[in-house]
């Protein structure tokens, strides 16, 4: 396992920020890291990096333990904390080489940092104070830093904040590029980026666990009715749709179309088809509506 944590808790005063928070997570994995604002995912994500202690619990990152080898550690990791700190007054590939020796790249330290900035998309801001910088390319600046040391597990908290939507499909691919071989923790309030990037979702609310599973499980997991839009060749009654059994809801469209709510066990297909024979229509096309995974979210966080 990449990342190992097993009952991590971080306590201020009277406060649990973070209470006894428990999961792992294998290489090859991208996994999205979920919850509302002030849940704690900024501070579990701190407490990985070594930047923060535990006021109790444990964690081992690529097999190293958490405040034992915290050094180490963050020779292992990259990291892009929420707040992106960067020093403004230097330039790009400037800030890029002091990283890179920072991180101990002692040989061809040019070549890594070419190589970094080609991999965020920055050839044209190279040359650029951090400081004029759009937030947007402020953030592949953060991007080009945690990737710098060549991380075994990346950890990135709100990585496309600020870029528009031709960045954020850029940094997608970066992210599930990396993905395929070592472990990447990040975590958004997009869910299309989750659903876009993520094979799986962690979730915690007020500092506790509130799911851990693949977006596909999440979703039969917490599946409260079926939705199905529904087009006749004919307009259909709504109120005949309505009396078919275990139909909760029904919603006129354009064109003979219709959304279904009903229960989860409801069959459609079968009243469907029988209610077009009885009433000699035809349907044309029929296809279930799955719950957003902010549907999802709302419903394991409120």
């Amino acid at each position: 396992m990449s990342i190992e944590v097993s009952k991590l808790s971080k306590q201020y005063g009277s406060q649990w920020a973070v209470d006894d928070v428990s999961f792992d997570i294998p290489t090859g994995q991208v996994v999205g890291f979920l919850g509302p604002n002030g849940a704690g995912k900024s501070t579990t994500m701190k407490m990985l990096t070594g930047y923060i202690t535990p006021t109790s619990g444990s964690a081992k990152i690529n097999n190293l333990w958490l405040g034992e080898d915290d050094l180490k550690i963050k020779r292992t990791i990259g990291y892009l904390p929420e707040q992106n700190p960067l020093y403004f007054d230097m330039y790009v590939k400037e800030y890029l080489g002091f990283v890179a020796n920072l991180c101990g790249i002692t040989k061809e330290v040019p070549k890594r940092v070419a190589q970094m900035i080609d991999r965020t998309g920055l050839e044209r801001e190279q040359h650029k104070k951090i400081g004029t910088l759009s937030k947007g390319y402020k953030q592949r600046v953060g991007m080009a830093q945690a990737l710098m040391n060549d991380p075994n597990v990346l950890i990135l908290d709100e990585p496309t904040s600020g870029l528009d939507p031709n960045q954020i499909t850029e940094i997608r691919k970066l992210i599930t590029s990396i993905g395929e071989e070592r472990t990447v923790l990040l975590s958004t309030h997009i869910m299309q980026e989750v659903e876009a990037m993520c094979s799986r979702v962690i979730i915690i609310n007020q500092g506790k666990l509130v799911a851990d599973d693949s977006i596909a499980d999440l979703h039969k997991l917490h599946k409260k009715g079926k939705k199905v839009i529904v087009q006749f060749k004919n307009p259909a009654d709504v109120s005949s749709l309505k009396n078919i059994s275990g139909v909760q809801k029904v919603e006129a469209l354009s064109n003979n179309r219709y959304e279904i709510s009903a229960g989860v066990e409801t069959d459609f297909q079968e009243k469907l088809f029988n209610y077009a024979v009885e009433n000699q229509n035809i349907i044309l096309e029929q296809k279930e509506i799955e719950d957003s995974l902010e549907t999802v979210f709302r419903s394991l966080t409120n």
